[in-house]
């Protein structure tokens, strides 16, 4: 598999976009995930993202979006947010991107008000959609597991059910390896998304809250997750998740220190190439 990483990491730092890039590829990524919004990017930003790119020999490989209107009770709303990632697959395909990493939204009221199953069946309806239109854009749909109590695919249980039901080649599973430790999801459960999964994030955590540090810097075992994604042999990438550095200051030697520990369990677990 590639590696790679979202380039929120230095957005997020308050890094211009095109820096931020050339720091990616120099420093060894193999590809690059985008995280930006198809609704407002400019005609200028997208050929800055694609011009600086194509130098730098860095493909880009999804474009990530967080939806959580695709599950609304209203239908206007759910409508807007098809409509909006709907732009999202256009931007992919102009980048030339393989996918879209989805996240889906939660369960409203702690389940109360609105049976569960309705938001459940909204998020179906919509994915379906998404999944023709990315279809003919040659475009797949990458949902995250979510770790969060009242998310809707919060459990590779509920992941694999999700894309069953949904049934459509386009929609698929991205695997977040400290969501799953956050989830208390083991390795051998990934077994469950096997043929289903399309993409992978990595990040640590100390086990209690979301963290989505370098790898090191918590408590996640890794090499056990990724023999298990290696086992599932997925044609895709290995994408580090790195979100607000403590010192935006340091933001360079952060991912590096990222890239260094990430390549070294890739190539550690035979999983890198």
């Amino acid at each position: 598999m590639k590696l790679g990483i979202i380039n929120s990491a230095f957005a997020q730092a308050g890094v211009e976009t095109a820096t931020g890039l050339r720091h990616i590829a120099r420093i060894g990524f193999d590809c690059v995930d985008i995280f930006t919004e198809a609704m407002t990017i400019t005609g200028e930003e997208k050929l800055l993202i694609i011009r600086t790119c194509k130098q730098e020999k860095l493909p880009i490989v999804s474009v990530g979006v967080v939806a959580t209107g695709l599950v609304d009770f209203n239908d206007p709303v759910r409508d807007f947010h098809v409509a909006r990632c709907k732009k999202f697959i256009d931007l992919a395909a102009e980048f030339g991107a393989r996918n879209i990493l989805l996240v889906l939204g939660e369960y409203i009221w702690q389940r109360e008000v609105i049976p569960p199953a309705a938001q459940w069946g909204w998020a179906l309806e919509t994915c379906r959609v998404l999944g023709d239109y990315a279809d003919k854009k040659d475009v797949d749909i990458a949902l995250e597991l979510e770790p969060f109590r009242l998310s809707l695919l919060n459990s590779i249980d509920a992941m694999a059910l999700f894309i069953e039901e949904c049934a459509h080649p386009r929609v698929r599973a991205n695997i977040d390896i400290s969501h799953l430790v956050l989830s208390d999801s083991s390795p051998a459960d990934l077994q469950k998304l096997n043929g289903k999964a399309i993409h992978v994030h990595i990040s640590d955590c100390d086990g209690k809250v979301h963290g989505d540090l370098p790898p090191g810097r918590g408590v996640v075992k890794f090499s056990p997750y990724l023999q298990a994604i290696k086992a599932l042999a997925i044609d895709g990438v290995v994408s580090i998740e790195l979100e607000y550095s403590p010192d935006p200051t340091r933001i360079v030697e952060w991912v590096e220190e990222a890239y260094r520990e990430t390549d070294r369990l890739m190539r550690l677990n035979d999983l890198r190439g």
